[in-house]
């Protein structure tokens, strides 16, 4: 896997200061992180960034970007996200969304699909399952909820690189910073909108691809179907014997699927 290298840069945009991580070259992928901040630079990302320009945010208020706070729901970010599309001169980019990402991503199309060339959605909230829970950011430490958002932690290598790895005191205060966000933006109902299916039915056009883990314990599975219902023809691909983190539980199979998506 030759290397690729990323950039931490900080602009205005939407008149506030936003950082983002940038790597590789090519056609520009727009990446939605999760609910407890960047995960990192990913064996996929790596592998993507060969021949896409990877383009990743960090969310106003997860610990580097400075929280605004005229966002106060998840439809909030993602206007802001649409007007920094407009502004940075990224619409028409492929995006994909992971966890709370996926939700962003999810309510961004919604609004407008033609700001996007594809939309890929990995184990999104947004939508209540119909059977399970999504999991309680606060029920637990964060530890604990990292560790439910794989199946099998020593079968996953890049587990113990997540977050940077070992917890320091940075880490820990922007853990604390992401979910304190989360939990302002999305708490009532707890991670989801009960408006987001129907207004999913406006994304007709738009190539979708949902990915979901069967064994997920963050976000349970059984909201695969709502969305891939929601969204017109959608393809739906299940993972067996995989979590929330597919694309780091099983970074190949994900890869190819992705790959033939954005082709």
């Amino acid at each position: 896997m030759a290397k690729v290298d990323w950039q931490q840069k900080t602009i205005t945009a939407a008149g506030a200061e936003l950082s983002y991580l940038k790597g590789g070259k090519g056609k520009p992928l727009l990446v939605l992180h999760e609910e407890l901040g960047n995960p990192g630079w990913l064996a996929w990302q790596r592998k993507l960034a060969e021949d896409r320009k990877l383009i990743v945010p960090l969310h106003p208020g997860f610990g580097v970007s400075p929280r605004l706070d005229w966002i106060r729901t998840i439809g909030d970010l993602a206007n802001y996200y649409a007007q920094v599309m407009v502004e940075q001169d990224w619409v028409g980019a492929d995006v994909i969304g992971f966890s709370l990402g996926g939700w962003i991503a999810a309510e961004m199309a919604a609004q407008n699909p033609g700001q996007f060339a594809s939309l890929t959605l990995v184990a999104p909230f947004g939508i209540k399952p119909p059977r399970g829970m999504i999991r309680d950011i606060y029920e637990a430490p964060t530890e604990d909820y990292v560790a439910a958002s794989v199946k099998d932690s020593a079968a996953t290598p890049e587990f113990a690189g997540l977050f940077g790895g070992a917890m320091t005191p940075e880490q820990f205060e922007r853990f604390q910073d992401a979910t304190a966000e989360s939990a302002r933006l999305a708490w009532q109902p707890y991670m989801s909108n009960p408006a987001l299916g129907n207004r999913l039915g406006l994304v007709r056009k738009l190539p979708t691809l949902i990915v979901w883990g069967e064994d997920d314990a963050i976000a349970p599975v059984s909201a695969a179907a709502l969305f891939h219902a929601a969204i017109r023809g959608s393809k739906l691909a299940l993972f067996k014997d995989c979590g929330h983190r597919p694309e780091i539980e099983q970074t190949g199979k994900f890869l190819k699927k992705l790959k033939a998506h954005l082709s």
